[in-house]
């Protein structure tokens, strides 16, 4: 469990399975209210019952070598970034108990910094390491220009483009104004935000598993072609914060619609 737990576990799996040859793993990603419900009173804690609802997804990887005739994805790149070491974003979500002696978990006006700080970092961190030189300079040459010249400028500090390298997004499906918000830094179009809002409409948030209802959407409507690549995005109190980078390795149909069976047609809306 966890906002972040999914995609947090996926990496952890794949380094237990570099020392563990010829293996599987399973990673079960659930979000269950009755554990973390606060029954109390303090209104920095009430808003976590407001925030989920209950959902799971299963997730198999595998490391054996006939596992490529059957899988769909292809797991290329994991990275980790957490900010536990401040201690403004460390307690911005915090599990404590009230004066009552209930237990819940405080949310405070740093959190929304404190997961863009995060963020940030885990974004810049990956973009060194999957975009291309172009991308690189841009950024770099913008960075230098803001510090060395136009140090009290307007100008922006220039956005890599991913969609250069990445053909898919999972977001962190929070909220709509998160996942509005993450889109805009990242300059992605409503298509590529489509996925985690139709998600959150359809399920609402359910953490961690979010992620993989999203990865369904994209399957259900036949979007994932062989080759393409998929970044999930993963977020969570710490904060911390794991990327994932899939590629496709095989054709995937729309038979395999998943939970979105009954519901694909209907999607996307208008929000």
């Amino acid at each position: 469990m966890g906002c972040s737990a999914s995609a947090l576990a996926i990496d952890m799996a794949q380094n237990i399975l570099k020392s563990h040859k010829n293996s599987n793993a399973i990673i079960l990603s659930t979000e269950i209210l009755s554990t973390g419900w606060y029954p109390g009173k303090e209104p920095s804690m009430l808003v976590i019952n407001c925030l989920f609802r209950m959902g799971a997804a299963g997730i198999l990887i595998s490391n054996k070598k006939e596992a490529k005739d059957t899988a769909k994805y292809k797991l290329i790149k994991t990275l980790r970034t957490q900010r536990a070491y401040d201690d403004k974003g460390y307690f911005s979500a915090f599990r404590e108990e009230d004066s009552d002696g209930f237990t819940g978990v405080t949310l405070k006006r740093d959190l929304l910094q404190a997961a863009g700080e995060t963020l940030r970092s885990n974004i810049t961190l990956l973009g060194s390491q999957i975009l291309p030189f172009t991308e690189k300079i841009w950024y770099g040459v913008s960075i230098l220009r803001k510090k060395l010249v136009d140090k009290k400028s307007t100008v922006d500090i220039y956005v890599p483009n991913f969609k250069s390298v990445i053909h898919h997004f999972c977001l962190p499906a929070s909220g709509k104004p998160v996942i509005k918000e993450i889109g805009k830094g990242l300059k992605l179009g409503e298509s590529d935000m489509e996925p985690a809002l139709m998600t959150l409409h359809r399920f609402g948030n359910q953490s961690s598993s979010s992620l993989w209802y999203e990865l369904a959407y994209l399957e259900a409507k036949e979007r994932v072609k062989k080759g393409d690549k998929v970044w999930m995005l993963g977020m969570g109190s710490g904060p911390k914060c794991t990327s994932l980078i899939l590629e496709c390795i095989r054709p995937i149909h729309g038979a395999q619609r998943g939970p979105w069976a009954d519901t694909i047609d209907r999607y996307p809306l208008k929000m």
